[in-house]
């Protein structure tokens, strides 16, 4: 659940380098077709001559991606730790969480798969000090966090769609961004918010 611009000082090392990173190569950055097939399981096309032109620039900007997502799961950890979310949000995060993990994990796959090595998480403090968990002070600060969080990951994957080539090849950023926006709509619809009044609120 990634992913806001931290709102205290972050660690060295800070988990917000990598998503900054991958969210402004959204748009300008291509990830090639080779890369695509092998994030969306499709490895007889990845194969094909040509699809995956420079894998370790493919490999670079997933683990970017990978960052993002590893810092969704510090963040969730870090609101179920925190004794603030009552006992029926909990499962919802912990679903939540999952769903981060599933990413993080076929991102992972994607990469080993194009000769490179995926990026670990950082600790649970250096997401701490990112996220100014410290300012949090009840369940609804948590909710505004994962919600603004989730907001800009779905805005970030969308915006990688149009650089992931043609024939469908933009599925697999487009299928995680649909994760994101159905984690956006849950916590918004928990904090009591309306639904969005203008169409095309996400990606823009």
């Amino acid at each position: 659940m990634p992913i806001l611009s931290p709102a205290g000082p972050s660690a060295a090392g800070q988990p917000a380098d990598a998503r900054r990173r991958f969210l402004r190569s959204a748009g300008t950055a291509t990830l090639s077709a080779g890369a695509v097939a092998l994030l969306v399981g499709c490895e007889s096309m990845a194969a094909k001559p040509g699809m995956t032109a420079d894998p370790k620039a493919d490999a670079a900007l997933l683990n970017g991606a990978i960052g993002l997502e590893d810092q969704a799961i510090g963040a969730y950890q870090l609101a179920l730790d925190s004794g603030l979310l009552a006992a029926e949000v909990r499962p919802v995060a912990v679903l939540f969480q999952s769903h981060h993990k599933g990413h993080r994990d076929a991102l992972a796959r994607a990469v080993t798969k194009l000769g490179g090595a995926p990026q670990g998480p950082k600790s649970l403090a250096d997401y701490a000090a990112a996220l100014d968990a410290a300012s949090l002070k009840s369940q609804a600060d948590v909710l505004e966090l994962a919600l603004r969080l989730e907001k800009e990951a779905a805005d970030g994957y969308l915006k990688a769609v149009p650089d992931l080539g043609s024939d469908g090849l933009g599925q697999a950023s487009a299928c995680i961004a649909a994760d994101e926006v159905l984690h956006w709509t849950v916590l918004a619809q928990a904090l009591g918010r309306p639904l969005p009044a203008q169409p095309l609120t996400f990606g823009a």
